[in-house]
């Protein structure tokens, strides 16, 4: 059943209280935008703190960025909202805002590239750093534009994140598995400081294996290459531009029944996420 313009304007106060309760923007930070027609979008006021929103302060738009309907008007950074919908129509809505700790990785110069959570690869993929672009120009919007059609999740060079998702629940839900997938790489970090240092990545056999359930489950997202592979770049590998399936045979499989539970116990969970 179709949700009515009330119930629609309800869900962006709701996530945007969520998102504010977890700390991810903070007084007047972000915005959240809903796709409802061809035309038609509803979007976050500017100058208004998302933990505080009231359905009558959100605003209809068209997707030029013009205000049909309410009382406030939109962010400036409404703009990064309406190339995502130009270009994805796949898209249902738009979540932006400054988690601290994946935004923290860009001001770093840090990519949030390594493959640690199965469950992250699942639902997110690898996150991408966009080139640094100034805010409330169409600077930003333009450095979407090299991983647009291929990720749900983009980290903003020193400015946070914008997540895509067929619905607000799920774009709201791929901004939490960013920085918490951000919070288990910086805490491993922490953890690994000193002679020992390192980070476990999912070798590139079981990142293989986990790509093609995204595949049979319909997600976005292509093997990333064989990051962790020792063959890769050398004369012994045998992925295609390096960037094929992995069969250069230096990983060992789990035993079958393991790796049976494995992926069954890792599909379970990404469905639940995805509310299926």
């Amino acid at each position: 059943m179709a949700q009515s313009p009330f119930e629609i304007k309800k869900e962006i106060c709701d996530i945007g209280k969520r998102i504010y309760d977890h700390g991810f923007v903070a007084a007047n930070d972000g915005n959240i935008s809903v796709k409802v027609g061809p035309n038609e979008f509803y979007c976050t006021p500017t100058g208004v703190s998302k933990g505080f929103m009231t359905p009558d302060m959100i605003i209809k738009i068209d997707a030029n960025g013009n205000k049909i309907d309410g009382k406030l008007n939109p962010s400036s950074e409404i703009k990064m909202h309406m190339r995502v919908y130009q270009e994805r129509p796949d898209a249902g809505a738009v979540v932006h805002a400054h988690p601290p700790v994946a935004t923290a990785f860009t001001v770093a110069g840090v990519e949030l590239d390594q493959y640690i959570l199965p469950e992250a690869i699942l639902t997110i993929g690898n996150v991408p750093t966009c080139d640094y672009g100034m805010p409330s120009t169409m600077e930003i919007p333009e450095s979407l534009m090299p991983y647009i059609q291929k990720h749900d999740a983009f980290l903003l060079k020193n400015h946070g994140a914008l997540t895509v998702g067929n619905t607000l629940l799920r774009a709201c839900f791929t901004m939490e598995e960013v920085e918490f997938n951000a919070k288990i790489n910086l805490y491993a970090r922490q953890i690994g400081v000193g002679a020992n240092s390192r980070i476990d990545e999912i070798s590139c056999h079981e990142l293989e294996r986990l790509m093609e359930l995204r595949k049979k489950m319909g997600l976005p997202g292509k093997h990333p290459g064989c990051k962790t592979c020792p063959n890769k770049g050398t004369a012994n590998c045998k992925c295609k531009d390096n960037a094929g399936k992995c069969d250069c045979g230096n990983h060992a499989a789990a035993p079958a029944n393991a790796e049976d539970a494995l992926v069954a116990e890792i599909t379970r969970k990404v469905l639940a996420a995805l509310g299926k």
